[in-house]
């Protein structure tokens, strides 16, 4: 019998270590005990064609598909105390069955993928649920708390995200089994800690708590899918829970006023509410064009517009600069409101759809029409921009934008230039997108429409009165 100690519990690299040295000795499964008790190593170093080598001797290789190392990277995060053996026997399987990973009704690879997919699902739990809280400090730089509760052992493994989004922050995340601490410029750990070494509150929650009670919608919530969605352990880690029962208790009387509420405290408010809802769409995963896409791509320009345009989607440019109308279409529309004497500075622009869809073609990435599932997940945010900006008029540039906005099918022919009526507020002015003037190819018929666009948004203009 074999015991093999591993220094932490989600230590993948002392895993492959052991697996390696243990296959290439052709022990059992059976014949190897796995136990959390330090000498990490490289076992699957990527190889080409999709594989990843070990060595199992001088000379030897042995392969494994390049799905079984993202696997095992999951499941090893998983707060199950057979993964580690579960993982090796599939290992020793896999030399002699190479295509076992496709079978999905296989009873070990499919309670593999079930450990890998809760923790996936727990690591977007963090992501979406954990919230900051400031905290006095003696030094000039102020420091940001947060406390988790992970069902399985991700912390480390989501240190990067949090790097990433939050550089600018100097925080603290404390979980159970392990803090992380990040200066500013490098990532350190310490021990776990417990919830009363975290913060209960601090005055930006206040501003939170505000924008949450402005936006929040009683029509939409269906509490059993919330449930499932945001267990009632993450609750008390976010301040706009605290607000859910008193909202819904009070849901009619509050309808009308929820936004003019966000925007009385400390003065007018809205700015912050904006950034707030951002922020949020930040870490949006509502549909699942946030994967590919660099980054929520959200909208810019004054709270107070008089006027909103809405285009389609953020194109390749937008996606990596993660600014709307920055690359050819933007151009073209820049153009158009210049010579319709509208200034941009003035006006609020934003996208139906916030992520960018695409296709890969070699090394470009290529448009792809957004569907009516990514519309309505989207739709959610346009609302919310229209709650707090409260435009007079909305532009809708092109077919999605105008369904995001009356919530059916629009065909432009019919609709184009003439003043729609909005259910809540406000009215919609729809015209074409100026991607469909990048398309045309007579230069004729593209400058006849370039015009025709500018009367468009010239029409949209003079509707404000």
């Amino acid at each position: 019998m074999r015991i093999v100690t591993l220094p932490a519990p989600d230590d993948f690299e002392a895993w492959r270590d052991a697996a390696r040295a243990l296959a290439a000795a052709e022990v059992a499964p059976d014949d190897v005990v796995w136990q959390v008790g330090d000498t990490p190593a490289d076992l699957f170093a990527v190889a080409a064609g999709g594989q990843a080598a070990a060595e199992t001797g001088p000379g030897a290789t042995f392969s494994v598909p390049r799905g079984f190392v993202d696997l095992a990277r999951s499941v090893v995060l998983a707060d199950d105390p057979e993964r580690f053996a579960l993982l090796y026997a599939l290992l020793v399987r896999l030399r002699r069955q190479s295509g076992i990973l496709a079978d999905q009704a296989d009873p070990l690879v499919r309670r593999l993928e079930g450990l890998a997919k809760a923790v996936r699902r727990d690591i977007h739990k963090m992501r979406a649920f954990l919230r900051f809280r400031e905290v006095a400090t003696d030094e000039d730089d102020s420091r940001y708390v947060a406390w988790f509760e992970p069902d399985h052992h991700i912390v480390r493994a989501n240190a990067a995200f949090f790097v990433n989004r939050f550089a600018s922050m100097r925080w603290s995340i404390l979980t159970p089994e392990v803090s992380l601490h990040w200066d500013g410029k490098a990532l350190s750990e310490g021990p776990g800690a417990s919830r009363a070494d975290a913060p209960e509150g601090d005055p930006v929650e206040e501003v939170w708590k505000t924008y949450y009670a402005s936006i929040f919608n009683p029509a939409r919530l269906k509490v059993g899918a919330m449930l499932k969605e945001m267990p009632r352990k993450y609750w008390k880690n976010m301040p706009e829970t605290a607000l859910v029962g008193e909202l819904i208790a009070g849901a009619q009387a509050r309808e009308s006023g929820m936004i003019e509420q966000a925007r009385a405290v400390s003065g007018d408010n809205s700015v912050a509410a904006w950034q707030a809802l951002r922020e949020e769409a930040m870490g949006c995963t509502r549909c699942p064009l946030y994967k590919p896409a660099t980054q929520t791509v959200f909208g810019e320009g004054p709270v107070d517009a008089a006027m909103m345009v809405v285009g389609e989607q953020p194109g390749d440019q937008e996606d990596l600069a993660g600014r709307p109308f920055v690359g050819p279409a933007g151009q073209v529309f820049d153009r158009a409101i210049a010579a319709a004497e509208i200034d941009r500075a003035r006006l609020y622009v934003t996208n139906a759809v916030k992520h960018f869809k695409y296709e890969q073609r070699g090394k470009r990435r290529i448009h792809a029409k957004p569907g009516t599932g990514e519309i309505e997940a989207c739709r959610w945010w346009i609302e919310q921009e229209r709650l707090l900006v409260r435009p007079q008029m909305t532009v809708a540039l092109g077919a999605t934008a105008a369904r995001s906005l009356l919530g059916r099918t629009v065909t432009i022919s019919r609709e184009r230039g003439r003043t729609i009526a909005l259910p809540n507020g406000g009215a919609a002015w729809i015209t074409v997108h100026p991607s469909y003037l990048l398309r045309l190819p007579d230069p004729a018929q593209k400058e006849d429409e370039f015009a025709r666009f500018v009367e468009d948004l010239r029409g949209a203009k003079a509707a404000l009165g």
